[in-house]
């Protein structure tokens, strides 16, 4: 079984002058960093030009979907019937996404079959993080 969860999504940018109205992007969750999820955008998507990832918490995104969350560079909150508005901050400045709730919700489905909430400590590699931080066996 792979512990890697991709899920395609379309993200609607809410911009003045978008340069694409609605922007592929990918929905990621490794179980090797088991509260983390990201959102990858490729390069036509940005404006810089580059794939652009943006990695935060499984919890916050999940939390986002039923009420505003997060104060920090992401921001989730939900938007009407079926829209949860991603907010991405940078000292660039601030893209926001509207993407389908349904979608968001498989993807976490999806998650927590792998991993179920609340037991993510579970499938952390503790030992092999501080081998790696020590730059040596843990042992």
């Amino acid at each position: 079984m792979s512990s890697i969860i991709e899920q395609a999504v379309q993200a609607r940018l809410v911009a003045s002058a978008p340069k694409m109205e609605s922007v592929p992007a990918t929905l990621r969750y490794d179980r090797a960093d088991p509260f983390a999820v990201s959102m990858e955008f490729p390069a036509p998507a940005t404006l810089e030009g580059t794939d652009v990832s943006w990695a935060f918490s499984r919890e916050l995104l999940a939390a986002g979907m039923e009420e505003s969350a997060g104060v920090g560079d992401v921001r989730v909150r939900p938007y009407g019937y079926d829209r949860t508005v991603v907010e991405f901050h940078a000292p660039e400045g601030t893209a926001i996404v509207h993407i389908r709730t349904s979608e968001l919700r498989v993807f976490l489905e999806r998650i927590d079959g792998m991993v179920p909430q609340g037991h993510e400590h579970l499938f952390l590699d503790l030992d092999g993080d501080l081998a790696e931080l020590l730059g040596g066996s843990a042992t």
